[in-house]
């Protein structure tokens, strides 16, 4: 191809790959241009007819990036929808195409956009929003991300986010600064500061407050405001609102709460539905317009509280439902049972359980949306029990594994008084890839350790976390990988699942360990390997220590 986008080859490669999969073709029935540029209006005609035709099909929940016949799809760019196709049905997205920016209607108005916030949220959705053909401008009060951003290098690792960074810069579709000025014209504002807990576990929405009066000093009339951050119930109405109608300008206000995962954000970006909560329909309507644009799918809700309650509800659930997995796993500990066998022996062909396996529950959000959501319902006068003992029992557990872990060595005779302890896996999850740091359980885990072996030596290893933020965050050595972390090593300790640590060889690697040891794998990501350790070191797996 030379470097020159074809459509022919676009349409063929997302043709192959429907084929391929689903036994289907796109057939426009209409003559390609050969050259780049924007696509002939029989082609776009052509290419909406069939996506329409194909999002009746009875096969279309299992395609996940065809809009559904109940949603609009006015004014969607084909060529935009074949693309984001093409990115989940190919296993490699020819290089022409993803470079392929695909600009958006001319007739719609909200092609400028600014993002308040560029820390994980922010920036990929400033870069996304940019790749999909807005004019993005960001901004950041942080001048050592700022720095990094001049050189094209994000403060954070995602897959494909700092090719999509250089190039959206390079075409200048993305610039930022450290404050907004009357340089800068949007139309829409949306705010993704963090909201961290303080000490008392309660959301801290002075960024927000900041970001909102930061909008306030240059929106113009008709602007369109968007809360993306995870907030307290009311946030939006009671702290954002206010300030805006200081102002005495007409805006529209919404909030549509970020869902992405760590590892997957620029293509949930462009699959999963988003969620827009407004008290109005032209706001509502306006917001639909926006993320179309991206996101073949939008969900409406009916007020501003709604779509606020969306994300609390839906990260909660998960945080109950793991602090459940590792309550039973606490008891068959002590019962001498297996918690993996229990559970998966009851899921498997039963569909009315989906207990998950125990593991480290943390991460920026799980740590804190529980408690922003019991916060949040004092303000009804409701209590939310259940909900607050999933989350303590979560955040128990690094007392519990050092204890654990303390009986272990006590009743191993010989175990070292001043012990090599590695840990593997220090960021807060493995899969989707991450070295964010944020929340890691591994923290609590460490210095649960510490008090319990004060004497020991510390070391670890993480995949994706660069050696120079683990020990500025840890303040222990960093290994180069895992022969040298179980070389001499007393006390391992497995926690994350990353696929590193899920395909070793834990038993070929344990034979480094000094005798006796202690393998101690928070993921059952081994669990069934009791059988081939090497004789003096026992493996542990959460829920599996019997004692």
């Amino acid at each position: 191809m030379n470097g020159v986008v074809e459509p022919l080859d676009i349409i063929e490669h997302v043709g192959k790959s429907f084929q391929y999969r689903f036994g289907l073709v796109l057939d426009c029935g209409c003559p390609l241009a050969s050259s780049r540029g924007s696509l002939t209006a029989s082609l776009q005609n052509a290419a909406t007819s069939r996506i329409r035709s194909l999002a009746s099909d009875d096969r279309q929940p299992d395609l996940g990036c065809l809009p559904s016949s109940e949603h609009n799809v006015a004014g969607r760019h084909p060529l935009r929808i074949l693309r984001q196709g093409a990115s989940k049905l190919l296993p490699s997205l020819p290089p022409q195409l993803e470079r392929l920016a695909v600009p958006l209607p001319k007739a719609f108005s909200d092609q400028h956009v600014c993002v308040i916030g560029l820390g994980y949220v922010g920036l990929t959705l400033a870069v996304a929003m940019a790749d999909a053909g807005f004019r993005v401008h960001g901004t950041e009060i942080r001048d050592e991300v700022l720095e990094g951003l001049v050189k094209g290098e994000p403060h954070f690792w995602e897959p494909r986010l700092k090719e999509k960074l250089k190039r959206v810069m390079k075409r200048g579709a993305f610039t930022f600064s450290k404050h907004l000025d009357d340089s800068v014209s949007a139309s829409v504002y949306i705010i993704t500061v963090g909201t961290p807990l303080d000490k008392n576990g309660n959301a801290r929405l002075g960024m927000a407050q900041d970001a909102t009066r930061q909008v306030v000093a240059h929106m113009k009339d008709g602007a369109l405001v968007i809360l993306r951050s995870t907030v307290k119930l009311g946030t939006t109405r009671n702290l954002v609102k206010p300030i805006l109608e200081e102002s005495g300008k007409f805006f529209q206000l919404a909030f549509c709460p970020e869902r992405t995962l760590e590892g997957r954000a620029l293509i949930e970006l462009h699959e999963l539905p988003q969620v827009i909560g407004a008290d109005d329909p032209d706001t509502r309507w306006r917001c639909q317009q926006l993320f179309g644009q991206m996101t073949p799918t939008t969900v409406v809700v009916s007020s501003l509280e709604a779509a606020e309650l969306v994300k609390l509800v839906d990260n909660t659930y998960r945080d109950l439902s793991f602090g459940f997995a590792n309550e039973i796993a606490k008891l068959c500990g002590r019962m001498k049972v297996s918690a993996r066998e229990v559970i998966r022996a009851g899921k498997l062909g039963y569909p009315r359980t989906s207990v998950a396996l125990p593991g480290p529950v943390g991460g920026p959000c799980l740590e804190k949306d529980p408690h922003i959501l019991v916060e949040s319902a004092k303000q009804w006068g409701v209590s939310m029990p259940i909900t607050l003992a999933g989350r303590l029992t979560n955040e128990q557990q690094p007392a519990d594994v050092a204890a654990i872990a303390g009986l272990w060595a006590d009743r191993l005779a010989g175990f070292a008084k001043k012990p090599t302890i590695c840990l593997l896996g220090l960021a807060f999850k493995g899969i989707p890839a991450t070295d964010d740091l944020r929340g890691t359980m591994a923290y609590p885990i460490f210095r649960q350790l510490e008090q319990r072996f004060p004497d020991a030596k510390f070391r670890g290893y993480d995949a994706a976390v660069t050696r120079a933020a683990a020990e500025a965050f840890f303040g222990f050595k960093m290994v180069d990988g895992l022969p040298e972390a179980f070389e001499e090593a007393d006390m391992v300790f497995i926690l994350n699942n990353h696929s590193a640590f899920q395909q070793m060889d834990l038993a070929a690697l344990s034979g480094a360990m000094r005798r006796p040891g202690i393998v101690y794998d928070l993921w059952n990501l081994h669990d069934d390997i009791t059988e081939s350790m090497p004789d003096g070191v026992v493996a542990l797996s959460l829920g599996n220590e019997m004692l």
